[in-house]
């Protein structure tokens, strides 16, 4: 039912991707253009991945959200139970700094560069991204592009093909400050990484080749070879053989940077997904935390969170069972608070005390934000998100 998957190979590799037809895992390619280097993840988009899609979404800076300009499918997508509202969502919950809003398939023939229907995609999908927190003036952009043809991906598309673009950018209706996505990603600037903090990196996977090597993203804090590290929550120490940066060898990396570590002494099953690597002060490792959280969705044979409640918990690349213990208070929509609440609701917000089934190496959010924000799901749903406000007194 597709002309054809050659651009969907070059990202989705495995045979289990090749043969459905869908991207599984997040997959990971990098370039360069004359002011930047990219590392690009490849989320997946069908919602039986979406734990994956967060596990990749939570090391990004930018999130490039492709919504189809086609009759049917931007409308498919965006309708309750579509997968581009629950993605826009977490994007914002991750601590994406920018969504990038591409309109592809702008060459198509129902479309064929209609400003129409740029517009139409764009002032229902607006309204949604407020919602969910987005700051619309300062951190969404928005852009026609087509994939298959290129145009205005890296070269802008021909003013005969599209007249109204030129105008339409250069009086900055779209927040853009540049004709093509790529000029457009050069000009955004991120904010917030501070490499003199500690050293955090969330491992996103783990490999074998000559010694252990650990996949993530340098999250604060600067990493070297020979450095002494820690990690949570084993608490075993190491020292940094290598590390790589595009597979490169390097003599250190910088927050921002996806990195490969090698550690000495390590074995694989030592080091897993969703632990963190760091240095003194090392992050914590707990089991018990209270949190804010905002009530979103539930699932449909049950309508309220009460104590005793259970789903799955992901922060940065953790993913833990967890049972909601005690509701200290709830605030409704019109800002009611209730101190000691038996139950929430959609559309509330909490403070709940969450019980994991094992520890995880969590920090609150004051301290540091990307190791303390984190989503609740349970069948299939998004039903909450939230950031970490205490933790429990550390123990001598």
């Amino acid at each position: 039912n597709r002309e054809s998957w050659f651009l969907a190979f070059i990202m989705d590799t495995n045979e289990e991707e090749r043969a459905k037809g869908i991207t599984v895992e997040v997959g990971k390619a990098h370039f360069e253009t004359e002011v930047k280097r990219y590392t690009i993840l490849d989320a997946p988009g069908h919602k039986n991945y979406v734990p994956n899609m967060i596990q990749g979404a939570s090391q990004a800076d930018i999130a490039l959200l492709v919504i189809s300009a086609r009759k049917g499918e931007f409308e498919t997508g965006f309708d309750r139970g579509g997968q581009t509202r629950e993605h826009a969502m977490l994007a914002k919950t991750l601590g994406v700094s920018y969504l990038v809003v591409a309109v592809n398939k702008m060459d198509e023939p129902t479309v064929q560069w209609s400003k129409q229907r740029f517009d139409e995609c764009v002032n229902k999908i607006r309204p949604f991204l407020k919602s969910c927190g987005f700051v619309i003036k300062r951190e969404v952009k928005f852009i026609p592009i087509s994939g298959l043809g290129g145009a205005n991906v890296k070269q802008e598309v021909s003013p005969a093909v599209c007249p109204w673009w030129k105008e339409s950018y250069t009086s900055g209706e779209n927040n853009t400050t540049s004709s093509t996505l790529l000029g457009l990603l050069d000009t955004l600037t991120i904010e917030g990484r501070n490499p003199t903090a500690p050293f955090r990196m969330p491992v996103m996977d783990r490999y074998t080749d000559r010694g252990t090597i650990a996949m993530g993203k340098v999250e604060s804090g600067v990493i070297r070879p020979g450095m002494k590290v820690t990690v949570m929550p084993t608490r075993n120490e190491y020292k940094v053989d290598e590390v790589y940066v595009n597979e490169d060898r390097v003599s250190a990396a910088r927050p921002g940077e996806n990195v490969l570590v090698k550690l000495n002494g390590a074995r694989t099953e030592d080091v897993r997904k969703g632990f963190v690597i760091c240095t003194p002060p090392n992050c914590r490792a707990v089991d018990r935390l209270i949190c804010n959280i905002a009530i979103l969705d539930m699932p449909d044979n049950q309508k309220i969170m009460t104590a005793g409640f259970q789903c799955m918990f992901h922060a940065h690349t953790c993913e833990e069972e967890c049972t909601v213990v005690k509701i200290f208070e709830t605030t409704n929509e019109r800002g009611k608070v209730v101190k000691g609440a038996r139950f929430g609701g959609i559309g509330m917000r909490a403070v709940v005390m969450l019980q994991l089934a094992q520890t995880a190496p969590i920090e609150t959010f004051n301290d540091f934000a990307f190791l303390g924000r984190f989503t609740l799901r349970t069948e299939g749903k998004t039903i909450a998100i939230g950031k970490v406000t205490k933790l429990p007194p550390k123990k001598e």
